[in-house]
């Protein structure tokens, strides 16, 4: 391995240690987004669930950080300092590239652990293939461009301030190669349930696209539709946490 750091605090932020917890529930932010997205989700989930957020390299409290661009190596670091942690029944929560995240981390820990619950959001199910262009190797003009038209969500004051646009640009170029270089081998199901989340103003997600996540588990499959866009766990956050608390509380674990 690389010279990567590989504290798990340094993977695992914001201030929800819960003594209390039963249950952990690990949190994958989209490409180019910060595990800053979930540091106040511990308020509107139940109380003996922990909730951790993981923070990538490359972004917020790590942005000198090397930026992983490819999935062998960011997996094995993620089983490695997440292993501690596993000491409790866990589940993952990712969006867009998190949900391939979470899901192939999930793959590689089955032989040792039993995920307690997948829930994958607004992401098409891995074995479907993108048909998109790529266009994380597009020079920065016209990367910007095709990032606009795609997701119409990158902030007014990010695009004006050419600093902080190239650092942004520097970790979405990774993140998007993580995304479009993804190749999925077909394996056995989960055996753990499976909640897809999608925006039904989603241009990148389709309800069909949502729903070949069912295919991915050999346990219960359910499909949420919410108001909103691609982002729409923001915009749809309270509605959505709802969900998820109400799959948290029914899951039997010690």
């Amino acid at each position: 391995m690389n010279n990567k750091k590989t504290k798990f605090n340094t993977w695992v932020t914001g201030n929800n240690f819960n003594p209390r917890a039963r249950l952990r529930l690990f949190c994958f932010p989209y490409a180019g987004g910060g595990a800053s997205l979930f540091h106040a989700w511990a308020k509107m989930l139940p109380d003996d669930v922990e909730v951790c957020p993981i923070q990538l390299p490359g972004r917020e409290n790590r942005l000198k950080e090397s930026l992983f661009t490819q999935w062998p190596e960011l997996l094995q670091h993620l089983k490695i300092v997440l292993q501690p942690m596993l000491d409790k029944p866990f589940a993952f929560f990712g969006h867009s590239m998190g949900a391939l995240i979470s899901f192939e981390l999930a793959r590689l820990l089955r032989p040792q652990y039993n995920i307690t619950h997948l829930f994958v959001s607004g992401c098409p199910a891995p074995q479907l293939r993108y048909f998109k262009s790529p266009i994380h190797q597009l020079p920065d003009a016209e990367f910007i461009e095709a990032l606009q038209q795609r997701y119409q969500n990158i902030p007014q004051a990010v695009l004006q301030e050419k600093e902080m646009m190239a650092l942004f640009l520097h970790t979405l170029r990774a993140d998007l190669t993580l995304v479009e270089t993804y190749n999925y081998v077909a394996s056995e199901p989960l055996d753990c349930p499976i909640s897809a989340f999608g925006g039904l103003q989603d241009k990148t997600t389709s309800r069909d696209q949502l729903a070949a996540w069912s295919e991915q588990t050999s346990n219960t499959f359910t499909q949420h539709m919410l108001l909103g866009d691609h982002f729409f766990l923001k915009s749809a956050k309270n509605y959505l946490l709802q969900l998820v608390s109400q799959c948290l509380q029914s899951v039997n674990y010690p």
